[in-house]
């Protein structure tokens, strides 16, 4: 019988590293069983990810709903001085309760001492409205490249003067002052993604971004800010835009709305643009159509809810397509729930030939739908007229594409959408059937 040869045993420890940071957490530290080779490799890993699905497999507790045990943290705590070299990513997501920031605290010192801490992501989950207040020894965390918080109290220290390294800044359901936000975003100067979702704040936000290397920015407004403006981004292309109701007063201020127009107007270099889904109902409270024009805009991507549509937000809607004159490429997410009183103002609204609107008659050649009501005529009435509305104005329209999510095909659908009118001589139209992963030609 030939002998069986170890050869993995001898492979070099680079690459058993490798292998290992290509496991779980909890199976890469069970290889320490395989032999003495292999009983400390782990211990080198440059990575850390505690979430809460590998702690739960990692310690047995699978308490999440409550707060964490002091046994947990000090099994983390254990785990990171364990390990024997340079952690360059550290990731920690558990639920705690708002006392509990010093164990938090205990553990930033902890990767203080490993240094060359490159990426950190620290997600506090905590019962109720409270948020972990941290004071995070941000000035020693200076090889940061990326640094992403959640659920968290910031109050930075003192004698802060940015992170150099640090090109990736993502906050979301934080609490911070308005002064510890211009100084946490502006003194890092090398940023080129930035995501914001701030928590309830009790003082108004004001916010001027302006970061020379920025190219991705993510933004949630809500009734907390009075003021958000890209005042200089030369390099910016790509822009997330969404908005926050916490309240019926807020859903009905047309305060918020003017919040939100003067950030889309302060993006119109940007070639992406992502809007939400309230963004519409918001842009909708204020004055259109304005005067404005999206100069760099090539591909926008458009959350709507086409069976709540009223004759404002179609004006919004309208004013976007007038805004980009150069747009190349729409995506649509349509939201709908079942027909309305508003199907019929829809459809008199959309299936109007629309004239002058520069990207409709020179550049649109893709627009894609996406939408989960495609399962009965009845109800299919708003989604198909949005359809039939860039089939009858996109004059240069190469591909129409429907995404359905939820219903299988039905004919009747596809009899309808075959008798629509289609100006571009070019356009192909396919629905994709996502369930049963199968593709339609309609014409």
């Amino acid at each position: 019988m030939e002998e069986v040869v170890d050869r993995i045993s001898f492979l070099p420890e680079e690459l058993k590293i490798s292998i290992l940071s290509r496991l779980e957490l909890q199976d890469a530290i069970r290889t320490s069983a395989l032999s003495r080779s292999w009983r400390r490799i782990w211990t080198l890993l440059p990575s850390l990810r505690l979430g809460v699905g590998c702690t739960r497999d990692l310690f047995g507790d699978d308490n999440n709903d409550g707060p964490v045990r002091s046994t947990w943290i000090e099994r983390v705590h254990h785990l990171v001085s364990s390990l024997r070299g340079p952690l360059l990513v550290f990731e920690l997501g558990h639920k705690f309760d708002t006392h509990q920031s010093v164990l938090i605290q205990s553990i930033l010192d902890l990767l203080l001492q490993k240094g060359l801490l490159e990426e950190l992501y620290l997600c506090c989950f905590c019962r109720g409205d409270q948020l972990v207040a941290l004071h995070l020894p941000l000035p020693s965390f200076q090889s940061i490249k990326a640094l992403e918080l959640w659920g968290c109290h910031i109050i930075l220290p003192s004698g802060f003067h940015g992170l150099n390294c640090l090109t990736s800044l993502k906050l979301f359901d934080i609490k911070i002052s308005n002064d510890d936000l211009h100084l946490l975003i502006h003194a890092s100067n090398n940023l080129t993604t930035l995501k914001l979702s701030l928590g309830d704040s009790n003082d108004p936000l004001s916010l001027n971004i302006s970061l020379p290397l920025l190219r991705y920015l993510e933004f949630e407004t809500f009734e907390s800010f009075e003021k958000v403006s890209v005042i200089s981004a030369p390099s910016l292309e790509r822009a997330y835009i969404y908005v926050t109701f916490r309240n019926f007063a807020a859903y009905r201020s047309a305060k918020l709305a003017w919040v939100t127009l003067g950030l889309l107007t302060s993006v119109a270099m940007v070639s992406s643009l992502h809007l939400g889904l309230h963004v519409i109902k918001s842009l909708s409270l204020v004055a259109l159509p304005f005067n404005f024009t999206f100069t760099g805009l090539r591909c926008l991507y458009c959350s709507l809810h086409i069976n709540t549509m009223d004759k404002r937000m179609h004006d919004v809607f309208i004013w976007l397509l007038r805004s980009a004159p150069f747009l190349e490429e729409l995506h649509l997410w349509e939201r709908s729930s079942g027909q309305t009183n508003m199907v019929a103002l829809i459809r008199e609204l959309l299936l109007k030939k629309q004239d002058g609107i520069s990207c409709l008659d020179q550049t649109l050649k893709r627009v894609m739908i996406n939408t989960n009501i495609l399962n009965d005529l009845t109800n299919l009435v708003p989604s198909i007229t949005l359809v039939k509305f860039f089939l009858l104005n996109a004059k240069v329209l190469k591909l129409m594409k429907i995404w359905q999510y939820t219903f299988p095909l039905e004919s009747s659908m596809l009899m309808e959408l075959q008798k629509a009118k289609i100006t571009s001589s070019d356009a192909k139209m396919v629905i994709f059937d996502v369930k049963s992963k199968v593709t339609i030609a309609v014409n």
